[in-house]
């Protein structure tokens, strides 16, 4: 059965696992290799017919592997009902073997006869089907696989891919050089963990799956490298509040924030936490605005901090303390993050916290750290670039360099665990691209841990919370650009209570 993007499947895998998967499939579950790649093709043309119904010129772009024999089966497949098919082949013919040669001489046997790849075989089509480079990718695209990209791309016509968008990472996301803009992705046997994440979410356009039947025991044999965050964590974590319930129940959050020039993040963390549920939340902020930061939200508790000492009688009231927000890297900054990083009250740490972190690197495992790929770069001493480049293998080095639970914000969110389990948030959207949201997830995470959440619990529905927002302030007649962060605020609330 096709999945849609709203019901992917929660694991994900790394293009090895899937290889596994599909073997185990082949050896030990009987399932011919022919009769996968035949049902792989099923379901692709299956799409093709259901979202291009009015095509009838249908250019399918093939490699030599078993991505191209799925195409292979697609143009097949297309011939039998009478559509106009070109075959465009970059590899030999000579050079098949094993079920993609069987793909192969069944297509050929149905009168088709591919031809070398050339740009002129575009012209006029109605769709391009991408059957040239499949998950195995682990270097940059050159040579003519490079120009059939270019060319398709400088096409108008949709691209279907199979699979996955030839020269997109499977494992990590990233463009190998170049990589195909598709309109729709069908992934196979298992939904690879780059495609949501870093460049993986515009390169797959629409992402559907297709589990080609395998029976599940298949996939009892191996451990997902990641799972998509599940929505349903919701109920779970946050059932309905018994009528008793008063607001020393619900935590008492304490925002550590706000240098000169810099109130409206923490006022923001502020209402963020209010608004997913905190019973109580306290600002200690620089005195030069402390008097002002509550006057349009009178329900944050705002206090004058000129020391660190200023900070010992809060902290001792604090459930849970989040620092960062419009924090600075000034002395008082500094002495703020200090006085926080002695005492036991567990932290969520983000924006100039995480900055003044990387200059002087610390370990716990009581805290949530909150890096956008900038800041992780700084954390690891990388360049952001490296970051982009293998947001997995960066998010997990931050988790074992600083411990504790880690989120590397940005398309495609990880969280990692204490354990090294990650999550992925699949929710969200480029409307997010704007001052203030990173403050408030910080208090969004800050709020489910003081009302009880384990620290990864929090993370992980924390992330979905705010990005789901963000889904909804930007649902129809609204838009992505111009999106403020403070209009998640009623969203929020909304999810936090199950609507």
């Amino acid at each position: 059965m096709i999945a849609r993007m709203s019901n992917l499947p929660h694991n994900l895998y790394r293009a090895a696992q899937v290889r596994a998967l599909d073997r185990i499939a082949i050896d030990e579950f009987s399932i011919p290799g022919i009769e996968l790649m035949n049902r792989a093709g099923a379901a692709a043309f299956a799409i093709l017919r259901s979202r291009w119904s009015q095509a009838r010129r249908i250019v399918v772009v093939c490699g030599g592997g078993n991505n191209g024999g799925d195409g292979f089966v697609v143009a097949r497949l297309a011939h039998e009902v009478g559509l106009e098919v070109t075959v465009s082949l970059l590899a030999e013919a000579r050079s098949l073997k094993g079920d993609a040669l069987q793909a192969y001489e069944a297509m050929m046997a149905t009168g088709i006869e591919p031809q070398a790849f050339t740009p002129d075989a575009l012209s006029d089509a109605d769709l391009i089907v991408d059957a040239m480079l499949g998950t195995g990718l682990d270097r940059d695209v050159k040579g003519g696989w490079r120009d059939a990209i270019v060319a398709i791309n400088g096409t108008a016509m949709p691209v279907l891919a199979l699979d996955i968008p030839s020269g997109l990472n499977a494992d990590t996301g990233a463009v190998m050089g170049i990589a195909i803009h598709a309109a729709t992705t069908i992934s196979f046997i298992g939904v690879k963990q780059g495609m949501l994440t870093a460049a993986g979410a515009d390169r797959c356009g629409d992402l559907l799956f297709d589990d080609l039947q395998l029976p599940a025991a298949v996939y009892q044999k191996v451990v997902p490298s990641a799972q998509r965050i599940d929505p349903r964590l919701r109920s779970e974590l946050l059932p309905r509040r018994s009528r008793s319930t008063h607001k020393g129940d619900c935590g008492h959050v304490l925002l550590i924030g706000g240098a000169p020039g810099m109130s409206g993040a923490v006022r923001m963390a502020g209402e963020a936490a209010l608004r997913s549920g905190a019973g109580l939340v306290s600002i200690a902020t620089a005195p030069a605005h402390a008097a002002v930061i509550n006057l349009t939200r009178p329900e944050l508790m705002v206090h004058a901090v000129d020391g660190a000492g200023a900070l010992s009688a809060l902290i001792n009231k604090a459930d849970v303390i989040a620092i960062g927000p419009g924090l600075g890297r000034s002395q008082w900054g500094i002495m703020m993050l200090d006085k926080v990083l002695r005492c036991d009250t567990p932290l969520v740490v983000d924006a100039d916290a995480l900055n003044l972190l990387a200059i002087e690197p610390y370990m716990r495992d009581d805290w949530v750290l909150t890096p956008h790929p900038g800041e992780a770069a700084r954390l690891l001493n990388i360049a952001t670039a490296e970051v982009q480049a293998d947001r997995f293998f960066a998010a997990d080095a931050l988790q074992r360099r600083y411990g504790g639970v880690v989120v590397l914000k940005g398309c495609g969110s990880l969280v990692v665990d204490q354990d090294g389990a990650v999550a992925l948030c699949d929710a969200g959207n480029p409307g997010m691209a704007s001052g203030g949201m990173g403050d408030l997830l910080t208090g969004v995470i800050a709020a489910l841990i003081a009302q009880g959440l384990s620290l990864a619990d929090a993370a992980r529905l924390g992330v979905w919370l705010h990005a789901a927002a963000a889904d909804r302030a930007t649902g129809p007649g609204q838009g992505e650009r111009g999106l403020l962060a403070s209009d998640l605020m009623p969203h929020l609330r909304k999810l936090v209570n199950g609507f």
